[in-house]
């Protein structure tokens, strides 16, 4: 197989690449020397700043370390003492102010009838409360104009309610109640009869004049609240309210009456006021009975 050769125009061409490359080399590498060296004489350039700035700032602070030390503050000075004659004189002056001996005595009577007004009201909250869980018998000022002993018939306006009713409705029968003379029954205690606190603060909460009235000096309407699930059964009250005009003493404790107590002839329910209760009981054949209820209400 023969064997080509190269011409003598290509040999010329391949040598004088090979002297090109030769002689580029050494350039490359003086300009990679020369760079190296333009960057480290910039790093020096740049730590040599950076030494100057760190010394002139550490010399900075030297001196405003000198200044503050060379400053000096002025130390605490005391207060004079008081002149010791102008003290005497303001002690003597105290010693010898005079109190008003007229002045301490209103003061002391004023105290004494507040102390003395703020235990009676306590007192007579307390007593009706009482009265209203059965606990205390009611006086014979509070049944006045409800049970008269010189009357040989006499009916008290007895409505059944239930602490479910809304306390606001409760209220309102309440003050129509203490001018009619009436009674306000329950047939139990809110949340037991072993359990007293939910029924004093229900009963105190009806029989309040001023709903946002808080503790004992209160003033209290004047009407019986009563706890007595054998009245309610001796009528068989399902339904609340309920009016019954009952003889005689309504109030009296269940435990001291029996099934043969004097009960009401009619029984009136809806949710009306306590006036249309009565003229109902009154058609019913009651008007003898509801006569002086409803004279009450009239004259108040």
């Amino acid at each position: 197989m023969p064997i080509c050769r190269r011409s003598a125009t290509r040999r010329v061409l391949l040598l004088a690449g090979l002297m090109l490359a030769s002689l580029s080399v050494p350039a490359f590498a003086r300009a990679a020397e020369q760079q190296a060296g333009g960057d480290q004489t910039e790093n020096e350039n740049a730590r040599a700043r950076i030494q100057d700035e760190g010394e002139a700032a550490l010399e900075r602070m030297k001196r405003a370390v000198g200044k503050t030390r060379a400053s000096t503050s002025p130390s605490p000075v005391l207060p004079a003492r008081p002149d010791a004659a102008a003290q005497r004189r303001a002690f003597e002056g105290l010693k010898a102010r005079r109190n008003d001996p007229e002045m301490a005595k209103r003061a002391q009577a004023d105290i004494a009838a507040a102390r003395e007004r703020l235990a009676a009201e306590r007192d007579a909250a307390s007593r009706r409360i009482a009265q209203a869980l059965g606990l205390e018998q009611p006086e014979a000022a509070a049944l006045a104009g409800v049970v008269s002993p010189g009357m040989s018939k006499h009916w008290v306006p007895v409505l059944f309610v239930s602490s479910s009713m809304p306390i606001e409705t409760l209220r309102t029968y309440a003050g129509q109640l203490e001018r009619a003379g009436g009674v306000m029954a329950f047939r139990g205690m809110p949340g037991g009869m072993r359990q007293v606190a939910p029924m004093a603060k229900l009963s105190a909460a009806i029989l309040r004049r001023d709903p946002g009235c808080e503790g004992p000096a209160c003033a209290m309407r004047d009407v019986q609240l009563i706890v007595d699930p054998l009245v309610f059964r001796q009528h068989g009250v399902a339904r609340v309210p309920t009016l019954a005009m009952i003889p005689g003493d309504p109030t009296l404790p269940y435990c001291e009456r029996d099934e043969a107590s004097p009960r009401a002839a009619h029984l009136v329910q809806g949710d009306a006021a306590l006036s249309g209760l009565l003229e109902e009981y009154g058609r019913l054949g009651g008007r003898e009975e509801v006569r002086d209820a409803l004279a009450h209400l009239a004259r108040r």
